[in-house]
């Protein structure tokens, strides 16, 4: 398979100008600075993730703020500076974010051309200031399209920014995900590569009642929950029956066997991922993908060694959420006693 060179290991840079807990310039100034690119660099990383929420540099009446390019400006400079390549990723557009709770209406952006007509003006905007540093700046076009029903029209809205895009920038890689939050499972349903810079796209924090376990925001999860890794399939489905949202989806895909464990679970989860990415000749990249800072430390190594090991075995290029805070942050507290083998394995 295809490998996306130059974005093989990295690291998101989620809460800066993304999930920002604090609006204000202080938060922006100093939530990330050169001094946590250099410290990424020296980590032997090739790459960081920017998520972009559109607010920070887009108005509503679709003009731009200077002042939140400027954030993005300083991360392109210090990652040039220090060596890494990096990916501007729109974390949320106008009318749209994968956080449901966070718009009016989620699907509306499928459904009106008001919105989607934005997302190309604001793709357009970062083309044009960010395309000529093609060799070491790629794009991304939008974070975890959730509604799978909306799959063909996801496609359509793809290929008309891509469309827009190569206009600008025809040199810039442009990462495109699936449906179901960038599931490994909907690669194949993205549309055939429409150049030779487009790559696919997925994340994954399987199994989500390990890698979320008390996690506040997963409905019906208690917050004192706990479970070990790594378990068989088995284990997890019956640990998660009252579970909702940490038993849906991907463990329970008819390719996934419930005596599966370890590394063998990442194999069967990426699967189809990795037959369609061979096919189209395109490479695959796993945008996110970690453990809650609530789950056991020995067991958080065992799953990061397991899904490295799968990453490494098929070229998929990867980046870790999160560098720091978002309750995945890998440089805080939580993670000392076991930050030197996390970063050993990125």
């Amino acid at each position: 398979m295809r490998k996306f060179k130059g974005f093989q290991k990295g690291v998101n840079l989620g809460g800066w100008i993304s999930q920002y807990d604090i609006n204000t310039e202080e938060h922006f100034n100093t939530f990330i600075t050169k001094a946590d690119i250099e410290r990424i660099a020296g980590w032997g990383l090739d790459h960081v993730r920017l998520p972009i929420d559109y607010e920070v540099i887009m108005e509503e009446d679709d003009s731009f703020k200077e002042k939140g390019f400027s954030y993005i400006d300083n991360a392109i400079k210090w990652c040039k500076e220090c060596g890494l390549n990096i990916i501007l990723d729109v974390h949320k557009t106008k009318g749209y974010m994968f956080d449901t709770n966070a718009v009016p209406d989620p699907d509306l952006f499928f459904k009106e051309k008001a919105l989607q007509d934005s997302f190309i003006t604001l793709w357009k905007e970062i083309a044009a200031r960010y395309g000529k540093y093609s060799e070491f700046v790629a794009f991304e076009l939008l974070n975890e399209v959730v509604n799978k029903d909306f799959t063909l029209v996801w496609n359509q809205i793809s290929k008309r920014a891509i469309t827009e895009i190569r206009k600008i920038a025809p040199d810039s890689f442009i990462i495109v995900g699936g449906t179901c939050y960038n599931s490994a499972a909907c690669v194949q349903d993205l549309d055939a590569p429409y150049d030779g810079k487009i790559v696919y796209n997925f994340h994954c924090y399987e199994p989500l009642i390990f890698t979320h376990q008390s996690a506040y925001w997963v409905e019906n999860m208690p917050s004192d929950f706990h479970i070990s890794y790594p378990e068989t399939v088995g284990e997890f489905r019956a640990a998660g029956e009252n579970i909702g949202q940490a038993t849906m989806g991907a463990l329970y895909m008819d390719s996934i066997k419930s005596d599966d464990k370890g590394a063998v679970l990442f194999e069967r989860l990426f699967e189809s991922a990795v037959s369609y990415a061979e096919k189209m000749n395109v490479p695959l990249y796993c945008g996110e993908y970690g453990v809650i800072d609530q789950a056991p430390l020995p067991d958080t190594v065992r799953w990061f060694e397991d899904i490295h090991s799968v990453f490494e075995k098929y070229g998929i290029g990867r980046a870790v959420w999160n560098y720091k805070q978002k309750d995945f942050g890998i440089v805080d507290a939580h993670y000392a006693d076991i930050a030197d083998r996390l970063v050993e394995n990125l």
